[in-house]
């Protein structure tokens, strides 16, 4: 291969085309116009979710999956966790509407082989499960995770997730701007965690967490599961969190990828070894850091746990799409989680203690308690406006009633729902 390139074809990158090419790509700027989801479901027995459901017949019920018209995207995580990653909606009903048609089909499939998706943000009962992919990218990725614990396994294996994308917002000031969005996705996060927390118990025990999951991405690495400072001008903080941010592995077009120990993306650019980077090496690189929010373009939202139930998806997703994106539900929104900031501290999410109390405490703590009702008020009174339909207010509204109200969250009805 000539020294000039790289085994994927691409030119090698220099620094100042990765700062360009990183303040071009994480935050485009427009009117907010589209919106999807990520749905992580894991696969369990239908008859009884605690026996163990063998690599050879998951493999096979993916095998399946795999063979249905589908409109979403469909890919399965190292676990066996199956996704269903929308396409980019025109509206909040273009985007639940054909995620449910998607979901309808897969658990059709599912049920003849006597399996079903189930939603929580962690395996209540299986722990540890091994992975299900062998694949050089995961391969590297359980090397490079192993090195800070067990959380990255778990994360990798036993973890599902809601994550909602939202556009990046518009260039300049006001409720809609990018700057804002960027400071209220990290503001509102920690509510979104205790409002939906939906993970008490891992592998058959209870952790003390009303959210193991977002525990989980809190142990999982010095460096690569943190925000940048969200108050500072989110194209610069974000581009250097990413170029300072270690790489965890360098592919290669055969045999195993290596995974070099403390190589910021800065570091290779700047030594050109163990070879030169080129822009997918950067683009790869982005996708192996797991903040609460990454920039792709688009803003995703990545704290929430998997809901269970066939539609308990779809509240979330709503009401992060009316609060972001009607203009005076964005307003509202942003003056009720303001005073938050003092609570989380100049520490990065999701280490801080804002972050952290969310996780643990869910809405038993007072402050979010309170916060979590003006935000549902704000959100149900700008879903008519964004064109939500009936079904979609009624389960806002539902889930309002059920958990935000008496100050819970569904970790808190864990047993009645599972026994």
């Amino acid at each position: 291969m000539p020294s000039s390139g790289t085994p994927f074809g691409g030119p090698p990158l220099t620094e100042g085309d990765a700062e360009d090419l990183l303040r071009c790509i994480c935050f485009k700027t427009g009117p907010p116009r589209t919106v999807g989801a990520e749905l992580e479901w894991l696969v369990h027995d239908l008859r009884d979710p605690r026996l163990p459901v063998r690599p050879p017949r998951l493999a096979a019920a993916l095998d399946t999956v795999r063979s249905l018209p589908l409109v979403s995207a469909l890919t399965f995580e190292p676990g066996g966790q199956l996704e269903l990653s929308s396409r980019p909606a025109g509206s909040l009903m273009e985007c639940l509407d054909s995620l449910a048609a998607d979901l309808r089909a897969v658990r059709s499939a599912l049920g003849p082989l006597g399996l079903t998706l189930n939603g929580y943000g962690v395996d209540p009962w299986h722990a540890p499960r091994g992975r299900v992919l062998q694949e050089p990218r995961y391969d590297a990725m359980e090397t490079a995770l192993n090195r800070t614990g067990p959380a990255g396994r778990a994360m990798m294996c036993e973890s599902a997730s809601v994550q909602i994308c939202l556009d990046a917002g518009l260039p300049g000031p006001g409720p809609l701007g990018y700057h804002r969005r960027w400071r209220l996705a990290h503001l509102l996060g920690p509510v979104l965690v205790a409002a939906f927390a939906n993970s008490p118990r891992h592998g058959g025990r209870r952790t003390g967490w009303r959210s193991t999951r977002q525990a989980l991405w809190t142990d999982l690495d010095p460096l690569r599961a943190l925000a940048p400072a969200p108050d500072e001008e989110p194209r610069e903080e974000w581009t250097a969190h990413v170029l300072d941010t270690p790489v965890m592995c360098v592919r290669a077009d055969e045999g195993p990828w290596a995974v070099p120990e403390g190589l910021t993306f800065r570091d290779w650019l700047r030594s050109g070894g163990p070879r030169p980077p080129d822009a997918d090496d950067l683009r790869y690189h982005i996708t192996t850091l797991f903040p609460p929010v990454r920039p792709r373009g688009h803003l995703e939202l990545r704290m929430v746990d998997a809901q269970s139930g066939a539609d308990g998806w779809m509240v979330p997703v709503a009401v992060a799409t009316a609060v972001f994106d009607d203009p005076e539900a964005a307003e509202t929104v942003h003056r009720a989680v303001r005073p938050l900031a003092e609570r989380a501290g100049p520490g990065p999410a999701p280490r801080n203690p804002l972050w952290l109390t969310a996780a643990r405490e869910g809405l038993a703590d007072p402050e979010l308690h309170a916060v979590a009702q003006e935000v549902f008020a704000a959100a149900l009174e700008a879903l008519p406006r964004i064109g939500a339909g009936p079904e979609v207010r009624e389960a806002v509204a539902a889930f309002h009633e059920r958990y935000v109200i008496p100050g819970s969250c569904p970790a808190d009805e864990f047993e009645a729902v599972t026994s």
